[in-house]
């Protein structure tokens, strides 16, 4: 199986060498087998889990949720049903988290309906008012 030092995966992947440290450092990554001079050893697989780590942060996701879907996906019993789960439950979130960020929109959009008056002396109660 070919392997790559850890700034040949850097350069693959498009992730920096203190990143996929982090990544070891904090378990979301295994640490890979060194060579008889101390060098990590990657092989092609870490190219897969980081691949996956990137597209999760894009969905979202947070390095504590790759982390524990990482070490899901690496059971020897993880099932495809197991994995549409995760993304159901992911779904849900998602929706959940827009129907907070609708709810946070019509707040907003009232706020804009609020008379001049209103407004002024809203402003006022954050200003200093010295009494003379």
């Amino acid at each position: 199986m070919k392997t790559m030092t850890r700034g040949e995966l850097a350069k693959c992947t498009g992730v920096s060498m203190a990143t996929l440290r982090y990544y070891e450092d904090n378990g979301i990554l295994p640490a890979p087998r060194r060579s008889s001079n101390g060098y990590r050893l990657y092989t092609e697989d870490y190219l897969v889990k980081i691949k996956f780590i990137k597209d999760t942060q894009a969905l979202g996701y947070s390095l504590k949720e790759i982390q524990k879907n990482l070490q899901l996906l690496s059971q020897e019993d993880m099932e495809s049903e197991q994995l549409k789960m995760l993304v159901r439950d992911r779904i849900t979130d998602i929706e959940s988290h827009i129907k907070n960020l609708q709810r946070m929109q019509g707040f907003l959009e009232a706020l804009l309906t609020t008379s001049e008056k209103d407004i002024h002396n809203y402003i006022q109660s954050f200003r200093n008012n010295k009494e003379e």
